[in-house]
């Protein structure tokens, strides 16, 4: 079986300038706007493509996923997912427990995103990867996965984090 890869990604830096717009309606602000490309061109340099991404349909994490895609050099189909909108950590695991590829992204929000990797990471972690997602998952940050497990018998511990990239990482 082959080794699986889970791409966990928060939401670019949205915008808070026009206070009447419910919070799912959100928009990108400037700085997301610059750094969701940026973490899609990453994604391609360093080869970790997913076969399929998971997405909030908040118009925020739409909008990521529509700036990471563009920067990725094929296309990868994206699945809008009502119940990863502000979900919490059992809510992702059992959506993503449904997944049908071998390289899975998912974005989504905070708090729950940030709990559900650290639930998620298991042994053979990397314990200063975790210590750095502890201690802060901005807008922009992704954690990666690996597991040898299907999707399907995946539950919190099972799967080793080996990275955590933030937009300040690849600021240029």
């Amino acid at each position: 079986m082959p080794v699986k890869q889970l791409l966990i990604l928060r939401h670019a830096k949205s915008s808070w300038d026009d206070s009447s717009l419910a919070d799912f309606d959100r928009p990108l602000g400037p700085r997301g706007q610059k750094t969701a490309p940026l973490m899609g061109r990453e994604l391609a340099r360093r080869g970790w493509l997913p076969d399929l991404a998971l997405v909030s349909p908040a118009l925020r994490t739409r909008e990521t996923w529509r700036l990471i895609a563009a920067e990725l050099p094929r296309h990868v189909p994206a699945q809008f997912a009502d119940e990863l909108y502000e979900a919490a950590p059992a809510a992702i695991l059992t959506r993503v427990r449904q997944a049908k590829a071998t390289s899975l992204l998912v974005i989504g929000h905070n708090p729950g995103l940030q709990d559900f990797a650290l639930r998620l990471a298991g042994a053979g972690s990397d314990a200063r990867v975790f210590d750095k997602i502890r201690e802060k998952f901005p807008t922009g940050a992704l954690a990666r996965f690996t597991l040898e497990d299907d999707w399907s018998d995946l539950a919190f511990g099972d799967a080793q984090l080996t990275h955590c990239l933030k937009p300040k990482d690849l600021a240029a």
